[in-house]
């Protein structure tokens, strides 16, 4: 089971500082998981100019130009905010057993563990 899954909330843990034009402590909410890059696209973050082709559609209106898009960062990179604290945490799993329906399944959850808060 994924620790990073899609619509969650991460932070850049590693990379170049904010002062030095880097991403490293920014906040955003993941739009895709490449899992077999093992790479992540968060909102926000690792923004790159792309350069496309200038054309034309069938309306003949100008299409191409200059666009600034979020790259995939590497999932090492990023970790999951803890919804209470608000700051980067691990991710666990522990088996529970739901009753639906009268039918009791076990499933999987992940909570996030212990870290960043005061002992």
């Amino acid at each position: 089971m994924a620790n990073i899954k899609k619509g969650d909330l991460v932070q850049v843990i590693s990379g170049a500082k904010p002062e030095r034009g880097g991403d490293r402590g920014k906040q955003g909410k993941v739009l895709e998981v490449l899992v077999e890059q093992n790479r992540v696209i968060v909102e926000g973050v690792n923004y790159v100019t792309k350069h496309s082709r200038v054309g034309q559609s069938q309306r003949g209106t100008k299409t191409g130009g200059i666009e600034t898009m979020e790259a995939p960062i590497h999932i090492s990179n990023v970790a999951v905010v803890d919804p209470e604290t608000k700051k980067p945490t691990r991710v666990g799993h522990r088996v529970e057993e739901q009753v639906k329906d009268g039918v009791k399944r076990t499933v999987r959850v992940r909570y996030a563990k212990k870290s960043g808060k005061d002992l």
